[in-house]
């Protein structure tokens, strides 16, 4: 499922149509490349969509982030939340333009979850070991589903699919392989890639749910990435339908120890994540 070959390369490429990369996005990711980007050109690219602004405003004055006073500007917002953050924020939106049509779930709850364990990731990547790489949090939490707009807009009965998932309670990922050959890792692999995500975050997103990807208790910042994804995801799938992530009854342990975290740690972490996402 994860050594991709040429042929399922073509397979995938001619069945879905992958969103475009859009101009404005390259424009922005040329200004943050420069040696010393300057945030008033960037912030004043992205004010020319008011649904950009708007989205980017939201998440800096959500309770996740802490703030005292309110942030009202675009250039006020990218300095505190960072230039990857922003630039993770403004891809996602900008992905989810792009997925137009009739889709078989709903897409805006689709994006809702992937903010909310993109805020996850954020909380326990501040709590935890010191080497988790706090800055591709928020970029995984956002796109590492990205794949499955794809799916609900080629298939109507993908929301059944996903129905059954949850009824077994797993991932959907081998029931996507049954029905259609492929799967959402796979699909979002190939979104990443078009729209030049980084090479480290596009393969979480192809193996984000393959428990191998995690082997030892000595692990890389990719591995601690993934760990941090299953716990966020697990925080966001409690405080949003309360329960447990599919994924999360399988690794759970493994994920807590190489996070350094007790059950109890994860559970007092639960309670703060849940307190803090009611006032959101």
């Amino acid at each position: 499922m994860f050594n991709l070959d040429q042929q399922q390369i073509q397979s995938v490429m001619s069945s879905f149509q992958i969103p475009v990369k859009p101009e404005v996005l390259t424009e922005i990711e040329n200004l943050m490349d420069e040696e010393y980007p300057d945030l008033g050109k960037i912030s004043d690219v992205i004010a020319r969509d008011v649904g950009l602004s708007a989205a980017i405003l939201k998440v800096i004055n959500s309770p996740f982030y802490g703030m005292n006073r309110r942030i009202s500007e675009i250039k006020q917002a990218a300095m505190m939340l960072g230039l990857t953050t922003i630039k993770a924020l403004v891809t996602a939106l900008l992905l989810k333009k792009s997925f137009s049509g009739n889709a078989s779930i709903s897409l805006e709850r689709f994006w809702d979850d992937a903010i909310d364990t993109a805020n996850a990731m954020q909380f326990i990547g501040n709590r935890v070991k010191n080497e988790v790489p706090v800055d591709m949090l928020f970029t995984i939490g956002l796109f590492h589903d990205c794949g499955i707009p794809l799916l609900a807009l080629k298939y109507d009965n993908y929301k059944d699919i996903l129905i059954a998932a949850n009824n077994n309670h797993e991932n959907p990922i081998a029931l996507e392989e049954k029905h259609y050959g492929c799967n959402h890792a796979v699909l979002g692999y190939y979104v990443a890639t078009s729209w030049h995500l980084p090479k480290d975050i596009c393969q979480l997103i192809l193996r984000h749910h393959d428990f191998s990807f995690i082997k030892s208790a000595t692990c890389g910042k990719e591995e601690l990435v993934f760990c941090v994804l299953k716990a966020a995801e697990n925080l966001t799938e409690n405080v949003k339908r309360y329960g447990n992530s599919p994924d999360w009854q399988i690794i759970s342990n493994q994920a807590l120890s190489i996070l350094g975290l007790s059950e109890e740690d994860y559970r007092d972490l639960m309670d703060d994540y849940t307190e803090l996402y009611h006032e959101h």
